[in-house]
């Protein structure tokens, strides 16, 4: 038709756009840093601390020096970056996944059985064996929550959240019971086979091959989220899921469905990736709530899998900073708890009166990628 000549301005503008986005998800973990960074020395100094001498502390616990950034902060965002993609990828398609603790604690938890039982016979097959079933066990947990959606109409905000008290639960019963270690003197289970450690990235680091899975899980689910026909409808069905239905001829309940199955499977795999990477053995209290954080992670990086990947690099270094701060300058680490929460208030009011609607947009990133879409 002569009115649609301009063929061209898509191929264009897409290159452009992605180009955009890309700086965009390093603008918003700077961003995330300063303001994390003034929240606390604002927090400290009413809190009657010297702000100077914790916020120097937290400096050389997280980027002070080689070891203490990757022993320690990027050890920490692991776990943050897997379960942010899992939040951001749900998010997206307006599903409101709020129990990626409890798919990572079912996640650790299967993997620490699987481990367990057939560690030694599998050989050098039982590390990818377990990640895999780590992270089938953190999709089938997130599966339970799809099913009372879709077939009872359940919102996942409740089925999700109280999941995770299940999942938190049933890992109190393994490693008091079938899994709990021979002596019965703690709330833990033997240690997993040697074959079945993460091997170090980077020699004389704890730094392990979980954060290289993590970086190329973000890079992955950004492309997919961008240049594949799934990806496409999860964009869709996040911007309007009844315009999705209707004029896109999309099956909202499928795909609402499997992106639940993919979120659940990062998380599942985040908690995998604890056990065979740091902890070496399933514990109570394996998550410090990284699920919960993850929420956080995934909004303000404005639900960009690469922005995931700067703001939870951030959020580990105010985490492994924290006790360097209760080490060094008696701040109690729960200061940066507090922080943390109110950055996110923070930003989410801004993007409200819309000063950063690019970061945020809706509930963290769904409106503003719609127009990045149309445009």
């Amino acid at each position: 038709m002569p009115g649609s000549a301009p063929t061209a301005v898509p191929s264009t503008d897409l290159p452009r756009s992605r180009f955009a986005s890309s700086v965009s998800a390093a603008g918003t973990a700077a961003v995330v840093a300063a303001a994390s960074l003034a929240l606390l020395w604002l927090a400290l100094r009413l809190a009657g601390f010297d702000a100077t001498l914790a916020l120097g502390a937290l400096w050389r616990g997280s980027f002070g020096n080689w070891y203490a950034l990757t022993s320690s902060t990027l050890v920490r965002a692991t776990p943050l970056v897997l379960t942010g993609l899992a939040v951001a990828i749900a998010f997206r398609a307006g599903v409101w996944n709020i129990g990626a603790d409890g798919q990572l604690l079912v996640g650790a938890a299967l993997a620490t059985a699987v481990g367990l039982a057939w560690g030694d016979a599998l050989g050098s097959a039982a590390l990818p064996i377990a990640l895999i079933a780590g992270a089938v066990g953190g999709a089938c947990w997130a599966g339970v929550a799809a099913v009372l959606r879709t077939r009872f109409g359940v919102l996942e905000v409740i089925s999700t959240i109280m999941l995770n008290f299940v999942a938190l639960d049933l890992v109190g019963y393994l490693v008091r019971g079938p899994l709990q270690e021979p002596s019965h003197a703690y709330p833990q289970s033997n240690p997993i086979p040697s074959g079945m450690h993460l091997p170090f990235l980077i020699p004389g680091t704890r730094l392990h091959w979980g954060f290289a899975l993590g970086v190329a899980a973000a890079v992955i689910l950004w492309w997919a989220m961008r240049s594949t026909a799934a990806g496409f409808r999860v964009r869709a069905i996040g911007a309007n899921a009844d315009a999705a239905r209707v004029a896109g001829r999309i099956d909202v309940a499928r795909t609402t469905t499997n992106v639940l199955l993919v979120s659940g499977a990062l998380a599942g795999l985040a908690g995998a990736i604890e056990v065979s990477g740091v902890t070496y053995a399933l514990y109570e209290n394996i998550s410090p709530g990284y699920g919960y954080t993850a929420i956080a992670v995934a909004l303000l990086a404005g639900l960009d899998p690469l922005g995931v990947l700067g703001t939870g690099v951030v959020f580990g270094a105010l985490e492994a900073g924290a006790l360097s701060m209760q080490r060094e300058a008696s701040v109690p680490s729960v200061v940066v708890t507090a922080v943390e929460a109110a950055l996110v208030l923070l930003l989410l009011a801004m993007s409200r009166h819309g000063a950063t609607a690019g970061v945020i947009g809706r509930f963290a990133g769904v409106r503003s990628a719609s127009r990045e879409d149309a445009s």
